[in-house]
């Protein structure tokens, strides 16, 4: 188990340094349901993120990068990199801002070996789910 949590705090400080912003970037753990009733129009109000990896398998420590775009949520909006560490999702201390054209592109290098879930959150979203193998 120690192993582990010196691997996932490895894992933790090294997408910190990558990303150039370290700091307690709170994620939420999920968006909220839409309210009963809610019209089309509502939904499609509703902020969300895209994410996508450059490659889905990797060497340990080998860099990749998690790339998307932002809809419905300002541009200078903070986001965050989250990985799931057993059942729950755990915020990596990193954090960019999104660009002017509501885009954002994180380098990440991983030292957990097996599949990762990634994913992105901020502006009240939360990305898809993204699976980078750590080999």
């Amino acid at each position: 188990m120690d192993r582990f949590r010196r691997a996932s705090a490895a894992a933790l400080l090294t997408a910190a340094v990558l990303a150039g912003a370290v700091g307690g970037a709170a994620a939420s753990s999920g968006v909220p349901a839409p309210p009963s009733g809610a019209s089309a129009e509502d939904l499609a109000t509703r902020p969300a993120l895209t994410a996508q990896a450059t490659l889905t398998s990797v060497g340990a420590w080998q860099e990749f990068r998690i790339h998307g775009s932002a809809q419905n949520i300002r541009s200078g909006t903070p986001v965050a990199l989250q990985q799931k560490q057993g059942k729950h999702w755990v915020s990596l201390p990193a954090a960019m801002k999104t660009s002017g054209s509501n885009s954002y592109s994180l380098r990440v290098k991983l030292g957990i070996k097996g599949e990762n879930a990634l994913r992105i959150v901020g502006g009240g979203a939360v990305s898809p789910v993204v699976r980078t193998t750590v080999r």
